[in-house]
């Protein structure tokens, strides 16, 4: 693609014109014939490596001030900009051919209940025929291709680049967590988005939003930017989901148990191996049985109908792929012990995940409950006391431990978790291994272990160092002795 035609919809006349061979934000990536854009990020600013790019070959550079003017001995066209992050996203649609217009996107945004939504859109449109891609949380997934999250959404370059190979490989669906982050960071501009779901909205992040109104209005970009023939899939049930559809113009599916939905479970039943509930969507009625447990999987499950069976996927084949459905790597993960207790590995890593995870526990729990948590270094500090109080009060026993300190002490972390203890119910082990360890030791038939915070990830950051580390794998490796 030539320079002027890439940048055609930014209304500058240009007297340079060139073959574009890639577009970038990170200097060092910079080949000759690339059009390096310069953004200001959280830690560096891309406007002080602009001469970088220039000598790595940047035939020109877009930046956000014509005070970032630089003289090189290269003439190199400089084009100003409002918003570099919004110009990035914009042209890395045009360079890959705009590839969302020919898939269809489903965004899937809140709090939590993403990673689990996206599982089950994905099961029952397979389940249908049709050849879904998935990017999350855990993965980024389509055919026969497996790639690592770096970010729950990636960059626009790489988020643009995945939807193009994803259209040769033949994918019709792509279905795809969408973060606060990077709705508040222009990632998903140039998405055209065939429908957007909203799962919930608790305290989360307020290290990056700083109020959890700021963090409401970031999740709010993805409604707002629907088109009138999108879907909007809402819970109802939720004080945020009912602002939202106020703010939307796309068509409104809404699901719910308590408040009156589109999509709606009644006489829902849990146990320690199933759900089961009656489905109420479109005047039909019908029983579902799901391996999933928890009041919390069936509104994660509600939001997965809505938007299938408003795709015209029958109630047949919806229930069909429900059942087969097992689990999701991570989230409420049942490792097997043959010991007579259960142990459980969940993401949970907010006060409202704990607290909707242990409620569920507590109810199924013919012993006690016992916790191992901790919380993430380098992030939102208010929530740690508060995941301290809901494990206070919700669990019998609880073991405080490290998460991913990052660069901060594990025990200052800690100290911060123990100000929200409201009963002298726990004990702290900073060594997960040893903490989770405790954990198996203390527990007696009919017992419930809960190892929270890290779920499917296969690592811990202690520092700038990134360790080999698995709740599940370490749970298997305990239970051998």
């Amino acid at each position: 693609m030539r320079l002027k035609e890439l940048i055609k919809k930014l209304k500058i006349s240009l007297e340079d014109d060139f073959e574009v061979a890639g577009i970038t934000c990170n200097s060092k990536e910079v080949r000759p014939n690339f059009v390096f854009v310069a953004v200001k990020g959280t830690k560096e600013d891309g406007h002080k490596f602009i001469k970088e790019a220039i000598n790595n070959g940047a035939r020109a550079v877009i930046v956000q001030s014509k005070d970032y003017r630089l003289k090189s001995r290269k003439r190199v066209p400089m084009i100003v900009v409002q918003n570099t992050r919004k110009v990035i996203a914009e042209l890395a649609s045009e360079f890959y051919g705009n590839p969302s217009r020919k898939l269809k996107v489903i965004g899937i945004t809140g709090t939590n209940g993403k990673t689990t939504v996206s599982y089950l859109i994905e099961g029952i449109l397979k389940e249908a025929g049709f050849n879904p891609a998935v990017i999350g949380t855990i993965n980024y997934r389509f055919g026969d291709l497996v790639m690592a999250a770096k970010n729950t959404t990636p960059g626009p370059l790489e988020l643009q680049s995945l939807l193009a190979k994803m259209l040769k490989k033949g994918v019709d669906y792509l279905v795809m967590e969408v973060s606060s982050h990077a709705l508040d960071q222009e990632r998903t501009r140039g998405i055209d988005f065939y429908a957007g779901i909203f799962t919930n909205l608790t305290h989360d992040h307020l290290d990056y939003h700083k109020t959890q109104d700021d963090y409401f209005q970031a999740k709010t970009k993805l409604f707002k930017g629907l088109k009138k023939k999108a879907m909007a899939i809402i819970n109802h049930d939720d004080i945020y989901g009912r602002r939202i559809e106020a703010l939307t113009s796309a068509q409104l599916i809404t699901y719910g148990i308590e408040n009156a939905s589109d999509i709606m479970a009644y006489n829902i039943n849990l146990n320690m191996t199933h759900t089961e509930f009656c489905l109420k969507a479109k005047e039909k009625e019908l029983i579902l049985i799901t391996k999933l447990i928890g009041r919390y999987n069936v509104y994660n499950i509600l939001a997965a109908i809505a938007f299938t069976l408003n795709e015209g996927i029958s109630l047949e084949k919806i229930k069909i792929a429900l059942e087969k459905f097992s689990f999701v790597p991570g989230r409420l993960e049942r490792i097997d012990t043959k010991k007579g207790y259960f142990v459980f590995v969940d993401y949970a890593h907010t006060e409202d995940a704990l607290k909707n995870v242990l409620i569920t526990l507590r109810e199924l729990a013919r012993g006690r409950v016992i916790v191992v948590f901790g919380c993430g270094g380098e992030r939102d500090k208010t929530k740690r006391p508060k995941m301290g109080k809901v494990v206070s009060e919700l669990a019998d026993y609880a073991i405080i431990t490290s998460d991913n300190p990052r660069s901060e002490d594990p025990r200052q972390i800690i100290s911060q978790i123990q100000k929200g203890m409201r009963n002298n119910n726990y004990s702290i082990v900073i060594d997960r291994r040893q903490a989770i360890k405790r954990s198996l030791a203390l527990a007696k038939t009919g017992d419930i272990v809960l190892i929270a915070g890290k779920g499917h990830e296969n690592y811990q950051v202690l520092k700038d160092t990134r360790l080999p580390f698995d709740d599940r794998k370490v749970v298997r490796e305990c239970l051998k002795f």
